[in-house]
């Protein structure tokens, strides 16, 4: 059978009504994007076909890309609480490199750094509020294609109906706690298994050469891409029920970390029993609960997602369709779902005096993308967008008051460090709102800080994980950990070497409302804070 007689026997097979059909164009065939049809019957490669999708379909690409990117323009700075002290360590490099931050310099790592390496560079090109719209702008482009392309891998279709589930888990819980450059790495690495996965021949070679890049971004990104790309040719190459084989294999490698971390690391788990919207690695929703108030939406997602596989399924069965499909993303998700009941959620290693946190909550994101994958292998329905462009419109709307809230504490944080000399230290003890996943939410005082003051408090050069570096004794950053936790709690005592030192702290009814104040040797951080419940 020739090509074009293959192409138009699948777009008219099994449809029903109310089914998406694909488009036919004389240059691609189906407008399926990264997997076409065309390649799964070995006639072209992934690459000339993406290209080709791509200048096809270069208006809905473009017009997708600016609605993605509204939030990161909504408010004066883009609130995604770990960012704040991102955008302050770049400049802290800058400062570095001129040498006017005595106490600090720049760790040569090979991991952790991609993210803030860009902002210094974009940073010091370009300023550090429009360097910070540059650098995360292009993260979640890179991050929401790269998904669309794996998923497109996986389902050998173009997921347009996927388009705004896939939305909210760009912005998800990992976006906005701002692990920027595992959110990098992620993405980057979704591109990469798309080719080394569908690619053909040197094609393969663009993956690879993205390994570097993913690496510099965060580790956690090529465990991922080795994992999956490895899952995905073997469960592919081998017949019938040796599909299973994989998934054992990944199983029992899940396992064998579990207890090799168990026996080599202090680690702790997740509070047993986990509640339903934690669940990250049964569903992934727990990206979009950025708060006790985004539950139901959770849930209600969940159950549309659950309902889009459920009414696929029957169809098959009726009509005896194959689900070879499906054997991939399925058998990811299983393992995902493995990984949240097998693996720690806080692990210690003994090269950082901090532990390494909220892993399974970062898992999620993956949890989310393998299950779009699933939804991807479906046929495409047109209530598929409807009910899930409806979800997305809640949780945007939700999203922008919630940061707008932030932002408006961030206002008043730049307008009371302000009024300081240049140069001064200040430290922060802000408490989010009761029930708020925004767990960094002091780091606002850091990017308040930028070309202002020094943010005494900031984590990062005393964590070790990161590129700046502290030395004992540096008047710009409090040189031990848990000094700077303390500060952050409200339950250091200040010492007669931290002056002059400001705090700015909670001092109203409303969550918004902050104060500053100059603090005395003897005198504890926190003994101004009023935690608001608000």
């Amino acid at each position: 059978m020739k090509l074009r007689e293959l192409q138009q026997s699948e777009q008219t097979e099994g449809q029903t009504p109310g089914a998406v059909v694909p488009e036919i164009t004389p240059e691609t065939g189906p407008v399926y994007g990264l997997g076409a049809t065309a390649i799964e019957h070995g006639d072209a490669r992934a690459i000339p076909q993406a290209l080709a999708f791509i200048r096809v379909r270069a208006f809905a690409i473009t017009a997708i890309s600016i609605a993605l990117l509204v939030p990161c323009f909504w408010h004066k700075y883009i609130e995604a609480c770990d960012l704040g002290s991102h955008v302050y360590n770049a400049w802290l490099a800058s400062l570095i490199e001129q040498e006017k931050a005595p106490g600090l310099y720049i760790a040569h790592q090979w991991n952790n750094a991609l993210f803030d390496i860009l902002l210094m560079r974009f940073g010091t090109a370009f300023g550090w509020t429009a360097a910070e719209r540059i650098v995360v702008s292009l993260t979640v482009l890179v991050f929401f294609w790269g998904a669309f392309a794996l998923i497109g891998a996986a389902s050998r279709r173009a997921a347009w109906t996927l388009v705004p589930a896939l939305a909210m888990v760009a912005y998800g819980w990992t976006f906005n706690i701002g692990f920027f450059n595992y959110y990098l790495s992620l993405g980057l690495a979704f591109w990469s298994a798309a080719l080394l996965w569908r690619g053909k021949g040197t094609e393969r070679l663009a993956g690879i050469a993205l390994v570097p890049l993913i690496l510099l971004a965060h580790p956690l990104g090529l465990v991922w891409l080795i994992g999956t790309v490895i899952f995905a040719k073997a469960t592919e190459e081998l017949p019938g029920w040796w599909k299973a084989l994989p998934v054992a294999a990944g199983a029992l490698l899940l396992y064998a970390v579990r207890t090799f971390l168990v026996h080599r690391y202090a680690v702790q788990w997740l509070p047993s029993p986990v509640p339903f919207y934690l669940m990250n690695g049964l569903n992934g929703v727990d990206q979009l609960v950025l708060g006790i108030q985004y539950r139901t939406l959770a849930r209600i997602v969940f159950v549309l997602g659950a309902g889009c596989f459920l009414l696929d399924a029957v169809q098959r069965v009726k009509k005896a369709a194959s689900w070879k499909n499906l054997w991939v993303p399925l058998g990811l998700y299983a393992l995902a779902i493995l990984a949240t009941v097998l693996l720690p959620d806080r692990i210690v290693f003994p090269q950082f005096p901090v532990p390494f946190v909220f892993f399974l909550f970062r898992f999620s994101t993956i949890s989310a993308v393998f299950a779009l994958c699933i939804l991807g292998c479906l046929q495409p329905r047109k209530w598929h967008l409807v009910v899930f462009s409806i979800a997305a419109a809640i949780f945007f709307s939700m999203m922008y008051q919630d940061t707008g809230k932030i932002d408006a504490m961030e206002q008043q944080a730049e307008r009371l460090v302000s009024r300081l000399p240049a140069g001064q230290r200040v430290t922060a003890t802000i408490f989010p709102p009761s029930g708020s996943r925004f767990y960094f939410v002091d780091h606002i005082v850091d990017r308040a800080c930028v070309e202002r003051c020094f943010s005494y408090s900031n984590f990062e050069p005393s964590s070790q994980a990161y590129r700046i570096r502290v030395r004992a004794g540096s008047p710009v950053v409090a040189a031990s950990p848990e000094i700077v936790g303390q500060m952050e709690l409200g339950t250091y005592v200040v010492q007669s070497a931290d002056l002059p030192l400001f705090q700015i702290y909670q001092c109203g009814a409303k969550m918004t409302d902050l104060c500053m104040s100059e603090l005395h040797a003897g005198e504890q951080t926190g003994s101004a804070s009023q935690p608001s419940n608000h």
